[in-house]
């Protein structure tokens, strides 16, 4: 028979598996970078880019944050209006968890705290927080496709091809009602609710989607040009390449298969949209990708740490 004291430290150990998870998987991985290359290489390419592009590439990256705020306080007007504050809170918590926690499981978090801040359903904001995220892979992949159609060689077509691409969410926000009882009617009726719920997810007009639609693509083009700057900063050339690292790690993180922290998989992700949009593939500028793919993970995990501590701060002060 367990004592009280063993059954005790079993259920704080289920309840904070995923925590305990991530911070394993985080001391091994700086625990690897410290073996194979040491921090102290790693930490001096920053040394010789100079604080003030840091501080600049840091203040830009968080400035989105308050972007993807204002898409939410728009999306659910109502319910956040007058609480600008608090709801920055809130997506800065959902955003560090998503980045720390593995398999997107952070994703969880958005409806859990906006029903326990704003009382909305669940359901609405699972299914606005869905198609949000259809909004995000969209636009990165919409970048991605600029590449695509500069190194296609039928250029006419592949910028025909993109813009179709580009304009899709419009063309499905104007067809939603037949798209909607179209899936409803084939779906099971089980599943038809779900179709529903999605419905309610969805802009409410098209002033409010035109307005989700433009935030969301402002805020990944400033999100990837930083990025690619700071790579290009860090001797990733071509441009074309520090561009595809930046997408790269920024798809690896919209995706499911996600590390806890991101980490191997945000760097891998630069790294492999580096190598795809015509970075060297000799050792000496593949081993300072890799080191600077680190760096750019680096500055994405402490831009979430300052909009987190940005949001406890402005919120507390608000109380």
């Amino acid at each position: 028979m367990k004592t009280p004291m063993v059954a005790s430290r079993q259920s704080w150990f289920i309840r904070n598996r995923m925590t305990l998870l991530t911070l394993a998987v985080v001391l091994a991985y700086a625990a690897f970078i410290e073996w194979f290359w040491g921090w102290s290489s790693i930490l001096a390419q920053w040394g010789k880019v100079g604080a003030l592009p840091i501080l600049l590439a840091l203040a830009l990256l968080t400035g989105t944050y308050f972007l993807r705020t204002w898409r939410i306080y728009d999306y659910f007007p109502k319910e956040t209006g007058g609480h600008f504050a608090a709801l920055f809170r809130v997506t800065q918590i959902h955003n560090l968890l998503n980045i720390m926690m593995p398999f997107r499981a952070g994703e969880t978090s958005f409806p859990v705290l906006m029903r326990s801040e704003f009382g909305i359903p669940l359901a609405r904001s699972t299914s606005a927080l869905f198609v949000m995220r259809l909004f995000d892979l969209h636009a990165l992949l919409a970048a991605a496709g600029i590449g695509l159609a500069l190194a296609s060689p039928y250029p006419a077509l592949a910028w025909v091809v993109w813009v179709a691409f580009l304009l899709l969410p419009v063309a499905g926000f104007a067809l939603r009602q037949p798209l909607i009882r179209f899936a409803a009617n084939a779906l099971p009726k089980k599943a038809q609710g779900l179709v529903h719920e999605l419905e309610r997810g969805l802009p409410a007009n098209a002033g409010a989607f035109a307005r989700a639609w433009l935030t969301t693509v402002v805020n990944w083009l400033v999100k990837v040009a930083v990025l690619a700057w700071a790579l290009g900063l860090m001797n990733v050339t071509p441009l074309s390449a520090s561009f595809g690292g930046a997408l790269g790690g920024e798809l690896s993180s919209v995706l499911p298969v996600h590390a806890p922290g991101g980490v191997g998989t945000y760097p891998a992700g630069i790294t492999a949209g580096a190598m795809a949009f015509g970075a060297s593939g000799e050792k000496a500028a593949l081993d300072n990708l890799a080191q600077a793919s680190i760096n750019a993970h680096l500055l994405i995990v402490v831009s979430a740490l300052t909009g987190t501590a940005l949001g406890l701060l402005a919120s507390r002060k608000r109380a």
